[in-house]
């Protein structure tokens, strides 16, 4: 004979089984390697990733694939069956990327809907320029135990930039930390190379803790070959590196290249020097009274 509180207790835990097998969660480890995510026709898949990304879907898959993003969880359900298919994730404040790869298959006979997926990116993997993996409480806190970044700011700034406007975005190296920066639209740059006769108009811009970076467009607006040299660059900078040494005659294929500026503690706009507009020469001065004629510079008469 069963004791009655048993049965109590034994129905309590199957039911606190059933109801955490409803809602498992299936956790994938992000190590910079795709994720397998398997499909179901007609199944809606939820993955949630904990940050707000932009899903970079294939032209083909349009038909087939409805695909939604909100509040760091990602939808997806296919309407027909899918061959596997890469899909990708792009952190949309970072710019880092996850991979996924995809397939829909027809729903099997009794089968039960495929639990949501969640992305998990391992500690282990270095998310910026000469970390090591560590949390901070692993971290040695003695100053002559602390290990200095592999690569100074300045530079994974620019590389980040340069691969953002120039690279294909799945081969864009992700850096944690990154932000993009709105920049000022009709930001005057006349005073950034006055020597050169070139034409400046910013890009983009980007931060990393206290550094930013901002790319602008140089354009000859010469029919002569021009050298691009960093000493001529007037200004409050930390670094700047030019895509190309030259700019060609304008109007062939080489007369633009981007420059890519780091500044320290402000953005572009507040490391330029500023304009001096033209000064009006001519002073209308009011004439003394009983002079015989007009006032010229230079001194007065005792």
């Amino acid at each position: 004979m069963k004791h009655p509180a048993l049965s109590v207790l034994t129905g309590a835990v199957l039911g606190l089984g059933l109801a955490s097998s409803s809602h498992a969660v299936e956790i994938l480890h992000w190590q910079r390697m795709p994720l397998a995510v398997p499909l179901v026709v007609g199944q809606e898949r939820v993955i949630f990733v904990d940050h707000n990304v932009r899903v970079g879907v294939p032209p083909s898959l349009a038909d087939h694939l409805r695909v939604q993003s909100a509040g760091g969880a990602v939808y997806l359900r296919p309407s027909a069956p899918i061959e596997p298919t890469r899909l990708q994730l792009q952190d949309a404040d970072t710019g880092a990327l996850i991979l996924l790869d995809i397939a829909a298959e027809s729903a099997k006979p009794d089968q039960e809907p495929l639990e949501p997926v969640r992305i998990v990116e391992d500690a282990a993997v270095a998310k910026q320029y000469g970390e090591d993996g560590r949390t901070d409480a692993d971290r040695p806190t003695s100053a002559s135990t602390q290990v200095a970044p592999e690569t100074p700011i300045p530079v994974v700034l620019t590389r980040y930039a340069a691969q953002s406007l120039y690279a294909p975005l799945r081969t864009v190296e992700p850096v944690h930390g990154i932000t993009r920066v709105n920049l000022r639209r009709g930001l005057p740059l006349d005073t950034l190379l006055p020597t050169l006769p070139v034409r400046s108009t910013a890009l983009a811009a980007w931060r990393l803790d206290d550094d930013w970076v901002t790319a602008i467009r140089l354009t000859n607006t010469t029919s002569n070959w021009l050298t691009l040299d960093p000493r001529a660059l007037q200004g409050d900078f930390v670094a700047a590196t030019f895509q190309h040494p030259t700019l060609g005659p304008a109007g062939q294929s080489t007369d633009t290249s981007v420059l890519y500026l780091v500044t320290r503690d402000h953005g572009a706009a507040d490391a330029l020097l500023p304009s001096i507009s033209a000064i009006d020469a001519t002073i209308n001065m009011p004439a003394a009274a009983g002079a015989a004629g007009p006032v010229h510079g230079g001194g007065h008469e005792k």
